[in-house]
């Protein structure tokens, strides 16, 4: 198949994309209960939403308040649960999946955890699932090709949104 018609039968956009990212094979026993989720998830759940108040200002300032507490969670959070140490690494990511070079060799339908931080405003902290399905050797690594797994469906906007927005980074350099 040429490459301009394997990429039309494509759902989603691919991107290339440096982030903070590392990887790890889920045993079996694991695999049972996987769910991709966003870091720091259950922190923000347990907040309520606050009621508005009548006194505008008041309103907009306790809001501005709460905004910069949830953001502090979050860093705080992120660092908790190892993200502030993530390597850089290069990935290929769209929607559906994610490809990534590797010094361990995974063989195809091994189920892997993916933690990456997509670099959006604020960043977000992801746990994901992939299979692999692709495996590569090239020089001294392997490319490792996966297909996400256990995702929902909110991630997978977050994913999309992400992949959106780095390929307009890309056309305005292009652009220069």
């Amino acid at each position: 198949m040429d490459e301009e018609k394997y990429m039309r039968m494509r759902e989603f956009s691919r991107v290339d994309a440096h982030l903070p990212f590392a990887v790890r094979l889920v045993p079996l026993d694991e695999r049972k209960t996987l769910r991709s989720r966003v870091s720091g998830e259950r922190v923000l759940a347990e907040s309520q939403v606050l009621p508005d108040l009548q006194d505008k200002l008041l309103n907009d300032w306790i809001k501005l308040l709460n905004a910069k507490l949830d953001t502090v969670i979050s860093i705080l959070t992120f660092q908790k649960e190892g993200f502030g140490s993530l390597p850089i690494a290069s990935v290929n990511i769209s929607g559906a999946g994610i490809g990534f070079a590797s010094a361990e060799k995974y063989t195809a339908g091994d189920v892997l955890e993916i933690k990456m931080i997509l670099p959006m405003m604020p960043p977000v902290a992801l746990y994901v699932y992939g299979e692999a399905v692709n495996i590569e050797k090239r020089m001294d690594s392997y490319y490792i090709g996966t297909k996400f797994i256990a995702i929902d469906e909110e991630i997978r906007d977050e994913i999309v949104k992400f992949v959106f927005r780095r390929q307009r980074e890309i056309l305005r350099e292009k652009r220069r």
